[in-house]
């Protein structure tokens, strides 16, 4: 048996990867976990699986799985992605190893059941509709007033979000959601209507041991509305570690953790700071997407990737030194270009002014030219990102707001789709 300690990733796929990454710099050996036999479309495409020594496949029997992944004698399971977080709690629990447990899994995981769980525990939330019938949530639309937000139960990174001010909209949003595969590849069972909460989102990263929290980074996200899309998320920014801003969102991050049951490990906790105050939007238990905690790491020299290492591998370490303050270090954005249109990309009119920019870092471009490219409409349809980073402020947030200058229909030469009611039918 190898003396260095193992860590079993659940659904280590390529956008999770920095999470395996980390444990594997401090010496941990490998092992992934797939908590499903197909591969979800969020995450289908290209994989290395040479970083590991063991690829286990979940195929429903979790003593099964439990006995494979114990013949590794792992000191942790964690979740890579928000798909494995289920699997991950029950696999911990099983095996004896430090756990959120499987109590509050789907309070995790379910987005209407986390709101009424930490409303529960007197933390404040929204008011909400669970919606699995199009009159119901025409009648509490009516009632209620005004914008609202409909949503599948367990998809991630915008997908299938809509702003709905008329019932008839919030029926419609329904119908496009219930029954639908989300992003993970499951059948979207039902939806949650919750009221629109006006304020700033920031995005705050945490990471605990046995109960201890420690806020690593919080991000301040800006919205445009775009493609239809009336709170479509274009810019995160890395903000300074502490201020009374940060305190607030700190405090309200811990409340939300401790009502959801996170004991250890990572959590990404998104927040609105609204005139009454902090409230939750969702938490995933698991690391940050994006990649966000890398390039917080490489802003500040640590992030969410390190102390969560640290919980798991050197749990000492890190209950004498989470309440260590944050270095201070660079500046980050992450910008992401907003495709005014769907069709054939024949080339970008821009790029290279992009790479002239005073703070630019890189340039991550996933709608490349002769393929196809879609109008952004969430998170993961971005046809490219521009991470700034700059020891100025001003220089990165000027930046970004010329990025945003720069981005829009003439930056892309596309040959759209053709509509639907010009094709001759067949």
């Amino acid at each position: 048996m190898s003396a260095s300690p193992v860590v079993a990733i659940v659904d280590s796929y390529g956008l999770s990867k920095i999470v395996s990454d980390e444990f594997q710099k401090r010496g941990a050996v490998l092992v992934r976990v797939q908590s499903t036999p197909e591969v979800p479309a969020a995450y289908r495409g290209a994989f290395d699986l040479s970083a590991y020594a063991d690829n286990i496949v979940h195929r429903g029997d979790l003593e099964e799985t439990a006995r494979a992944v114990a013949a590794h004698r792992p000191v942790a399971v964690v979740a890579g992605g928000e798909i494995g977080v289920e699997l991950a709690d029950a696999l911990s629990e099983s095996l004896g190893l430090p756990t959120n447990g499987t109590a509050l899994s789907a309070a995790r995981r379910d987005k209407y059941v986390m709101i009424e769980t930490i409303k529960r525990a007197g933390v404040p939330g929204a008011r909400q509709l669970l919606v699995h019938d199009a009159a119901e949530l025409a009648a509490w639309h009516e009632e209620f007033g005004g914008r609202i937000v409909l949503k599948p139960l367990r998809s991630a990174a915008g997908n299938g979000v809509f702003f709905c001010d008329h019932p008839d909209q919030s029926v419609a949003a329904f119908a496009r959601i219930s029954g639908q595969e989300n992003v993970f590849s499951e059948r979207n069972d039902g939806a949650v209507a919750q009221e629109y909460l006006r304020g700033t989102e920031y995005m705050v990263n945490t990471a605990s041991r046995d109960g201890v929290h420690r806020v690593c980074e919080i991000w301040r996200t800006t919205r445009i509305t775009a493609n239809g899309v009336a709170d479509l998320s274009d810019t995160v920014y890395l903000m300074p570690r502490n201020g009374p801003v940060q305190e607030r969102l700190s405090q309200y991050a811990g409340q939300v953790l401790d009502a959801l049951g996170i004991v250890h490990g990572p959590a990404h906790v998104e927040i609105k700071l609204t005139a009454s105050g902090p409230m939750l939007v969702e938490m995933g238990a698991r690391i940050c997407g994006a990649s966000l905690p890398y390039y917080a790491q490489t802003a500040h020299g640590t992030s969410q990737l390190d102390w969560t290492a640290e919980a798991y591998l050197r749990p000492e370490y890190f209950l004498d030194h989470h309440a260590d303050e944050t270095p201070e270090g660079r500046f980050c954005a992450f910008v992401g270009l907003v495709s005014p249109t769907a069709g054939t990309l024949n080339a970008y009119r821009g790029l290279e002014a992009l790479k002239e920019l005073e703070s630019f870092s890189e340039l991550k471009v996933y709608a490349q030219p002769g393929g196809r490219i879609a109008r952004t409409v969430d998170d993961l349809s971005y046809p490219a990102v521009v991470i700034l980073m700059h020891d100025s402020e001003e220089t990165v947030l000027r930046d970004a707001n010329t990025i945003r200058y720069l981005d829009g229909p003439s930056f892309y030469d596309v040959t759209p789709d053709p509509d639907p009611a010009s094709v001759p039918a067949a």
